[in-house]
């Protein structure tokens, strides 16, 4: 579509992480389909990560951000990806505020209509001055955003912040008892209701940078569409035969992020919680800590007990058409929006181990609201899960298939929350897959913006 009389120029400038940049890039897609001029503001160095992902080169154009460097990152670091401990992350944001002359001369020289931004909570003070629009646009779920950045939180003195603060949520919280936290996923929210250590001066928590970002903006905006579809039409061959050579729905796909790294030990429970259950499997998942290759990691004698039914890979792998080949019928997800996305779209039921932040929230959604997946039991101190808590989730939504059901049905039970799992996720795949949905929510989205002005 080209663009017309009614057509928008607008910025866009999410966050330095690809959890962020990549969901704004296919906002950017769908509203340069129907006619809007996009100005991507992006580092330099990651703009060729990101590149493959603009569909609409004419209307998408990409401004390169100059990150600079703050004395703790490791020398050209652009995004979280570049920094190995997210304790490190607030000097990210340190960087990113030290962008604003850039930021100001861009929207100064490029005048768009509109500016998109989330954790830059001086955007909106920047472009008002000079007529520009500004949304906040979250990647991070509703649901995260009034638990964790719900006025009572950030209001509260630095030295009343716990992480019993948030075990439980603000209130008047719909589904309050479904929500709570456990104690090792209250750390994070702890974390970020305080002013960061690395802070220059501002000393401006992340919670309430956000909740000023909602304060000062002209519009808030939240991300609920569907994945962009897979760029190949093709699985690889090598999966294509690994896959094909199991029964149907029998395996078992893991995928936890591009961002999260296990420990060494986390990472062999996880990989022994495959074997114990029996299944194929492939799991995509990055080195350990201390570990280079995924080789060197492995449990001892895990490569030939393994052999022929499971296989672990270090490299991007094509999720979408993995998620969709008849083999895979468990998927085991960090809980990522577009993974867990991709797994509600397709008929692998959902084994969720959340990593950080709003990930623990879609699980209880899902699992505990939805019902339509089963979260891996860990500790409630460290979060630390076993071979054996991997394994029983595993088997919890795949009893039904009958790979664990005995002749005896001692395992009747069992079979029926299997296929109460399996039954509620149908009901939201095709709820998700209804034809027109997310282009019906796109186009009202597009007057909306159009009204803004």
């Amino acid at each position: 579509m080209e663009a017309d009389d009614s057509s928008l120029h607008i910025a866009m400038y999410p966050w330095f992480a690809f959890g962020h940049i990549t969901p704004f890039l296919h906002l950017s897609n769908k509203l340069a389909k129907r006619g809007h001029k996009i100005s991507f503001f992006v580092p330099t160095r990651t703009q060729s990560k990101i590149e493959h992902f603009n569909h609409f080169p004419h209307l998408i154009t990409f401004a390169p951000i100059t990150v600079p460097h703050i004395d703790g990152l490791p020398l050209g670091a652009e995004t979280t990806y570049d920094v190995p401990n997210p304790l490190l992350f607030p000097l990210i944001i340190m960087a990113m505020e030290k962008t604003k002359l850039q930021i100001e001369l861009l929207l100064r020289n490029l005048k768009p209509d509109i500016i998109f931004f989330d954790f830059a909570h001086w955007i909106p003070n920047l472009a008002r001055p000079l007529g520009i629009k500004s949304v906040f646009y979250s990647i991070i779920s509703p649901v995260s955003i009034g638990y964790g950045v719900a006025r009572e939180n950030v209001q509260k003195k630095e030295a009343e912040i716990s992480e019993q603060t948030f075990l439980h949520p603000p209130p008047d919280f719909p589904d309050s008892s479904s929500m709570n936290l456990h104690l090792h996923e209250t750390k994070f929210f702890a974390a970020n209701s305080k002013p960061p250590q690395f802070d220059g001066g501002t000393r401006t928590s992340l919670f309430r940078r956000i909740y000023t970002s909602m304060m000062e903006s002209d519009a808030l905006a939240f991300k609920a569409f569907m994945p962009e579809p897979p760029v190949s039409t093709s699985l690889e061959e090598k999966w294509a035969n690994f896959l094909g050579g199991f029964k149907a729905g029998s395996g078992i796909y893991c995928a936890l992020g591009s961002e999260w790294t296990l420990t060494k030990e986390q990472f062999q429970e996880l990989l022994l919680g495959f074997e114990l259950s029996g299944l194929p499997f492939l799991a995509a998942l990055k080195p350990p800590y201390g570990a280079e290759k995924i080789e060197e990691a492995l449990p001892e004698g895990f490569g030939e007990r393994i052999r022929g039914r499971g296989v672990v890979h270090g490299g991007w792998i094509q999720q979408r058409l993995i998620l969709e080949h008849p083999c895979v019928g468990c998927f085991v997800t960090h809980c990522g929006s577009g993974s867990l996305m991709e797994g509600l779209l397709s008929k692998s039921q959902l084994v969720m181990i959340p990593h950080v932040g709003d990930h623990c929230f879609r699980a209880r959604l899902i699992g505990n609201i939805f019902k339509a997946g089963v979260e891996v039991e860990r500790a409630e101190e460290d979060g630390f899960f076993t071979k054996e808590s991997v394994c029983k989730a595993i088997k919890t939504v795949m009893e039904e298939e009958n790979y664990y059901c005995d002749k005896d049905q001692s395992h009747l039970q069992p079979c029926q929350v299997a296929r109460e799992i399996r039954a509620n996720h149908a009901q939201l795949r095709e709820l998700l897959s209804l034809k027109d949905l997310e282009s019906s929510y796109i186009d009202d989205f597009s007057k909306k913006l159009q009204l803004l002005l």
